[in-house]
């Protein structure tokens, strides 16, 4: 939870940017408040804002949890299961519990500590509180993931997630059946108005966009086995969108998937899938990464499927 109240814009504040309004009112640099609105750790009147947004007397700004801090992550000897290397980009599996990044609660221990010692030039690729950092994995999701080691590489690759041409997908056990063998969930989602830690589907959220298909059917009990696409990359996203639909999440806590019945200690959600086209070269690369044991360990004790379902 944040360290900082709720906060009235005065009089003083009227017609300023967010970000020189927020470096004021907690006391950092403006360069480390951009960052927390960039990851959507300022609020004005509930819904995140771009910095460049001009507050008025009377907004309420929230701030979700404190500014990075001006040292930047330090090298650190964490294990990396590194799937592909070259002079730009690194493609890796990340492990169910492995924070991406250095942030509010997580000050080293991270991937990137991890990635720094390994590569020691990607401190100068991109933000350097992140460095290398396109796209992010939740602490509790496995998966594949790619990340930038040269400046070009990061410009191109956070140009290719923007417009959205990265193919990323998922593997998800959820809860309950499902009407359709295919479907799309189409809803924004922004900061949960009653439990601002969370994510929720609500009106004046960012767009996103998952879609899914049914891969596999249990009875007993009712599950369901997905292939999620992500269209857009919102935090918790597939989550929330599964949740919202009825469908949490297997072992997810948070958005309601976990039961006593079949527990699990972590949400059944693995990036199975990544394909894009190589920032340099421009060559198409696509990697597919099974599911790891602890993964596969729940879907051996749930017995045969019942198969794809017959719509």
């Amino acid at each position: 939870m944040s360290d900082f109240e709720p906060m009235v814009i005065p009089g003083a504040l009227d017609r300023e940017r967010v970000d020189r309004a927020v470096a004021l009112l907690i006391d950092c640099t403006r360069a480390e408040a951009q960052v927390l609105i960039a990851a959507d750790e300022v609020l004005v009147n509930g819904s995140p804002v771009a910095k460049s947004r001009r507050l008025v007397e009377g907004d309420v700004v929230e701030v979700l949890s404190g500014p990075p801090g001006s040292r930047p992550p330090e090298a650190e000897p964490i294990p990396l299961d590194v799937r592909y290397e070259d002079a730009d980009v690194i493609v890796l599996n990340k492990p169910a519990g492995l924070v991406v990044h250095p942030g509010a609660g997580h000050a080293d221990g991270t991937l990137v500590n991890g990635l720094l010692a390994r590569y020691p030039d990607l401190a100068n690729v991109g933000d350097p509180a992140r460095p290398g950092i396109v796209h992010r994995l939740d602490r509790d999701t496995s998966g594949l993931m790619v990340v930038a080691r040269s400046p070009a590489a990061y410009e191109s690759l956070v140009q290719s997630l923007g417009e959205r041409v990265v193919e990323r997908r998922y593997s998800a056990l959820v809860w309950g059946h499902f009407d359709a063998k295919r479907g799309m969930v189409d809803a924004p989602i922004g900061r949960s108005m009653r439990r601002r830690t969370r994510m929720a589907v609500r009106e004046g959220g960012r767009e996103a966009r998952t879609g899914y298909a049914v891969e596999a059917e249990w009875k007993d009990p009712e599950l369901s086995l997905l292939e999620c696409k992500l269209e857009t990359g919102r935090t918790h996203q597939i989550r929330v969108h599964l949740a919202a639909i009825g469908h949490a999440v297997l072992g997810d806590s948070v958005y309601g998937g976990y039961r006593d019945s079949l527990p699990l200690d972590r949400p059944f959600l693995h990036a199975m899938s990544l394909a894009f086209v190589h920032p340099v070269t421009g060559e198409e690369l696509a990697f597919r990464e099974p599911l790891p044991p602890e993964l596969e360990a729940v879907l051996d004790g749930l017995g045969p499927s019942t198969g794809q379902p017959d719509y």
